[in-house]
């Protein structure tokens, strides 16, 4: 399986999965399983489904979540590297994300609002509150997700 192609000069990477979805001989009519499977270029594979409450199986992974993880990972990735950066120890990092969903102006429902809510605990003395705000301001600025996406993005609390 072949999972990208030559990049071009100023395309800086690419990142491909495939998406498979099989019907396996069952019924397919509205209440067709919704159960599949992400793989990615590293090998592995997730399963995949849609939300629970539009029949999805509630076992498997659904891309609202996966949107969610993605952001806050994004996110904690660049506040570990920064945090680093700065000469500050982080010696555990836990997001409570959510993500909120609701309707535009013109019906179409959308993620509108990721709410990171994470939680961070240091090695010896912890940075200001200032400072771990700007850490934060700095990650969400280099998130290459957050830079992707039209959702507002909100970090609460310190």
């Amino acid at each position: 399986m072949t999972f990208g192609r030559p990049l071009e000069e100023d395309l800086l990477s690419e990142h491909c999965v495939e998406v498979e979805w099989i019907r396996g001989g069952a019924d397919f009519g509205l209440r067709y399983d919704r159960a599949h499977v992400w793989r990615f270029d590293s090998g592995i594979e997730v399963p995949a489904s849609s939300d629970p409450g539009l029949l999805g199986d509630p076992t498997r992974v659904d891309p609202e979540e996966a949107f969610v993880a993605a952001i806050s990972s994004c996110h904690m990735l660049w506040f570990l590297h920064l945090a680093a950066d700065h000469g500050h120890v982080v010696d555990r990092y836990v997001d409570n994300a959510v993500g909120t969903m609701q309707r535009d102006a013109t019906g179409v429902t959308w993620i509108s609002e990721v709410d990171l809510r994470p939680t961070i605990e240091w090695a010896g003395r912890a940075p200001s509150s200032s400072d771990v705000d700007a850490l934060h301001h700095a990650s969400h600025e280099r998130c290459f997700i957050a830079n992707s996406v039209r959702s507002k993005i909100t970090v609460h609390g310190v």
